[in-house]
């Protein structure tokens, strides 16, 4: 990927990985827009960053995607990179039922806005020079933990969609990327609950770097090994990991 002059649009631009990495891509000389909820953190963001294109827009609603695109594509046509990041991670017990719309929601946000928005926005980025998808993935989309069985899954989703959209756009002038980040120091959505984890801005720094490589898929420590594990070593990591992690599990 080139890592500058480009006009990137980052969805869960507002807090964690997503600003991390749109002010590292804005020092490289990169227009930048960005995409989330929080108007508060939208608000800092545009006085401390008055060039950046900013959207607030939630983006687990279809409509809101369309929007999204519309809008972004009208105010900056040169837009050549979509960064699939916007992410939750919830903590649901399977044995007890909740309401359906927030396990929907973490889905729709997770899986279902990646897929949407990539369809969205592939003419228009097949028409660009430069063009990449990025979809930020997972260490836990080869070996799932438990107490967070939706992330998981819809982490493992979206690495195969990946996959199968790198394949299925081979003959176009783009580049699919996936980033997959292991736990790192960010909220994922839901504040003061995923405090832990690798230094955000030296995972940031990684990143960047594995761009500048042209790696297609950019691990690090702990989505290094779940990618690159046998059968045998992901189940040993898959029992050590949640075992650990079971009490109060159903």
């Amino acid at each position: 990927m080139l890592l500058n002059g480009n006009t990137i649009l980052i969805t869960g631009g507002t807090s964690g990985i997503g600003l991390a990495l749109a002010k590292r891509f804005s020092d490289l000389g990169n227009q930048i827009l960005i995409c989330g909820t929080n108007a508060k953190k939208m608000e800092e963001i545009k006085k401390n960053y008055p060039h950046w294109g900013t959207y607030l827009s939630d983006i687990s609603r279809p409509e809101e995607r369309e929007r999204l695109f519309r809008e972004t594509t009208k105010d900056y046509p040169e837009l050549n990179v979509l960064f699939n990041n916007a992410g939750m991670q919830r903590y649901p017990k399977l044995g007890e039922p909740e309401p359906w719309a927030d396990l929907g929601k973490e889905i729709d946000l997770n899986f279902g806005a990646p897929i949407h928005l990539s369809m969205l926005f592939a003419k228009h980025l097949f028409a660009k020079k430069n063009a990449a998808i990025l979809n930020t993935t997972s260490g836990l989309s080869h070996i799932p933990l438990a107490y967070a069985p939706v992330y998981s899954a819809t982490k493992a989703a979206l690495h195969s969609f990946t996959l199968t959209l790198r394949f299925q756009f081979r003959n176009q002038p783009i580049e699919v990327i996936e980033v997959s980040p292991p736990m790192v120091d960010t909220d994922l959505g839901i504040p003061n609950t995923h405090t832990a984890g690798l230094n955000l801005d030296e995972y940031a720094d990684g990143v960047i770097e594995g761009l500048r490589k042209g790696d297609l898929e950019i691990t690090t420590g702990f989505s290094t090994v779940s990618a690159n594990a046998s059968r045998e070593q992901k189940d040993e990591i898959f029992l050590s990991m949640n075992t650990a992690r079971s009490n109060g599990l159903n």
